[in-house]
Formats: structure tokens, sequence, C-alpha cells
């Protein structure tokens, strides 16, 4: 070995090595170098479309290897009008259209990413009468709204003016809860699930006789609203904009409120307030799972920290322990931690039954204009 030798292995070294970093970055510069991104579809109701628009939500998904593309559609619709043969996942409002879809399509085992109670958006002058004539109570700084009294107030069509107190609200229209269409809405199908378990005797409504006898109070739930609107934005955002004039009580997902709120940017003011349904009914978006691209998917909604941080921000309580609780108590909000007082909705096939029955009504009404 000649005394340049060591020299010239080093050489031949280092020019290996630059040709190894040269290789690379020609396939880094080419996108060889980039983590590969699973392009996966899906339908999901309205709600949740800002969630997967949101900039965050999609640059985590792509850092988990996900490029998701969402359509938005009712959660019955969902489970009856589409063929979901094209797509990797379902995404629906609630359980009863999860379980249609189950019925209806080869799937994979569901995930529950998050869930919400249905709540009553209103103003305190409201809350104030109700209290003042036992429909609705206080506790530990929460309202709730007695459902069973208030159904009572419905079937006897009582007017806001004859309420004692009436005075903070003196306008001589029916005591009622504003809701979405029932024909198209999840969010109205809970609100049907709650009322006629309460008018059932406190008993899920599980057969057509118990229905059919409780189906002229729940068509009046909904026929002596007038106009309903088909999405659950539209009735949230006239509550913030339009106030007590329009709607004193709207039927709303507890994550529009909280998550409206958490922004305080004027647009929850000191007047607006939740009250509860007692009972009230829960709405656990499910989401099921069509391919394995969408499994991977809902197994990310469901257990990656950073996407259950981002759903929280959005209102949802998640199946992270505490994650909820911290969020509303980091931005101020009052909402209880847990829900205590929740029942089961019907069966799809049962809601299906009672919300033709309501069409049917709304039809014959309109016949008669």
């Amino acid at each position: 070995m000649t005394p340049n030798t060591p020299r010239r292995i080093l050489t031949f070294a280092l020019a290996a090595l630059l040709l190894v970093g040269v290789a690379v970055g020609i396939f880094v510069a080419a996108g060889g170098g980039k983590k590969s991104v699973t392009t996966v579809t899906g339908l999901s109701g309205s709600e949740k479309i800002p969630f997967f628009q949101d900039e965050q939500v999609i640059k985590r998904l792509r850092d988990l290897g996900l490029d998701v593309q969402v359509e938005p559609a009712g959660s019955r619709e969902i489970a009856t009008k589409f063929d979901l043969t094209k797509y990797d996942f379902a995404f629906p409002a609630g359980v009863p259209a999860a379980q249609e879809i189950k019925n209806r399509f080869r799937t994979l085992p569901p995930y529950q990413p998050f869930y919400t109670p249905m709540v009553i958006a209103t103003f305190k002058p409201i809350v104030r009468i109700l209290i003042e004539n036992g429909i609705a109570h206080r506790q530990n700084g929460v309202y709730t709204l007695d459902v069973a009294k208030y159904l009572d107030l419905v079937r006897n069509d009582v007017h806001w003016t004859q309420l004692k107190g009436s005075n903070l609200y003196p306008v001589d229209r029916s005591v009622i809860i504003n809701s979405t269409d029932v024909r198209t809405s999840n969010s109205a199908a809970m609100y049907l699930g709650l009322a006629s378990f309460v008018a059932n005797g406190d008993n899920t409504v599980t057969s057509r006789a118990q229905a059919n006898t409780i189906l002229p109070l729940m068509t009046q739930l909904f026929l002596r609203q007038g106009f309903v609107p088909a999405t659950s934005e539209e009735p949230f955002n006239d509550y913030l904009t339009i106030g007590i004039g329009k709607s004193p009580m709207v039927m709303i997902y507890e994550a529009q409120f909280v998550a409206q709120e958490a922004l305080h940017d004027g647009s929850i003011t000191k007047d607006m307030t939740l009250m509860y349904p007692a009972p009230t009914v829960l709405s656990k978006h499910t989401f099921v799972p069509l391919t394995q691209k969408g499994d991977k998917l809902g197994k990310a909604l469901t257990t990656d920290p950073k996407l259950l941080d981002l759903e929280t921000q959005y209102g949802f309580r998640t199946a992270s322990p505490g994650a909820f609780a911290r969020f509303v108590k980091s931005h101020r909000v009052h909402v209880p931690d847990s829900i205590v007082n929740a029942v089961d909705p019907p069966s799809y096939e049962t809601l299906e039954y009672m919300i033709k029955r309501i069409d049917l009504a709304y039809r014959q009404q309109d016949a008669h204009r």
C-alpha cells in the first residue's frame, strides 16, 4: 500500500457519498420522497362539512396519508338514496341511519368519533318565563326543559301571552320549539325521537301501534312551526342574527352553540343561552367504513390525538376523556361536563314510519290551502 492509498480510498468514499446524495435529491425533487397519500371518498351530513374543509384537518389527514374527498348529504338520504358501493365511507349524524346503511350494504364495523346532545338555543327572558311556570328549571347553573310539561303546552296550544310573566315576551304566538324539517334533517328526527319517547310514557317507540297513538301530537310539533328549513345551519343562523323575534326557542346540536361561543366574536350575546331538554337524545355521529381505506379514516378520526383536539374545536364531545371539558373551560363556555339524562331514539324503521306520516299531514295541509 502506497502512502497515497488512504487518501484515494477517502476520495472514492466521498465521491460515492456525493453520488448517493445527488440521487436522493433527484428522488425527492421528483416527488419520490413524499409520503404516499390515499384518496378516500365519502358522504357526510352537512353539519360536518366545515370540519373536513378546515385547513388544519386537511393537513393532519394528509400527514396521516389521507386525502379525504367528502360530499354533503342528508343523513336519511345517505341511508336510502345513494349507491354507496361508489364510496369508501358514509358518515351520517345518527345511529338509526347508520344502522340502515349496515343493513343495506356490506360494511366494516362502525366508529363513533364524536357525539353531541340535542339542546334548545334560547334567551334568558324566555327561560325566566318557563321557570316561573314550572316548565323549566335551573340546577348547577344549567337550564333544563321539562319535555313532558312542554308537550302539554303544545297539546293545549298554549300561547306565550297565557303564561305567567309573559310581559317579558308579550307575543301572542304558540309556545313551540323551532326545528329543521323532519322530512330531511337528522336534528329534527332526533327531536322527534326524544319527544316521542316522552309522549309514549317515557319509553322508546317500538311499534306502529305506539306511534299511531302519539302521532297527532308529534305532527303538531312540526306543522305548527310553519316554514321549516332543510338543514341545521339555517335556524341557528336565524337565532344568531334575527334573534328572539323570530325564534325564541330553537332545537339545535349543542356543538353548534359551543363552537360559536368559543369564538368570542360577539355573535353569542349575554341574553343568549342553552336549555337542555329533560330528557334529551344524543346525536351520535357514526362513521361507517365501506372499504379498507374508509376504515383507516374512521380509525384516525377516533384515535388520533390531533384530530380529536380539532373535533372538540367544532364543539363535539369525543372519545378522548376530558378533552371536551378542557376545551370549554379554556374558552369560557359554560355547559355540563356530561349528559346524564339521555334516551335512545327509535329504530330507523320506526322513525321512518312516523316521518312519512308527518309528511302525509304536510301534504294534506298544503292541499287545503
